[in-house]
């Protein structure tokens, strides 16, 4: 799954050991979602949206949904 985490932190000038720490995850986990080799749970999500004031679809991108525009 296609997502924004990456530039969203970066606009933040966090690391990913910060926005981990944040999240109370790893940074593996960080870095796993970011490059699309791991989709985070629902909860997660909700963490992450949350985090950054958005709602999870503007962070996280439906494959399905890129590929019809």
């Amino acid at each position: 799954m296609n997502n924004r985490l990456r530039v969203l932190r970066a606009e933040r000038a966090w690391s990913q050991q910060h926005l981990a720490e944040l999240l109370e995850v790893s940074r593996q986990s960080v870095n796993a979602i970011e490059t699309g080799r791991y989709d985070p749970s629902l909860p997660l999500a909700f963490k992450i949206a949350d985090l950054f004031g958005l709602a999870i679809e503007e962070i996280f991108l439906n494959p399905a949904k890129e590929t019809d525009q």
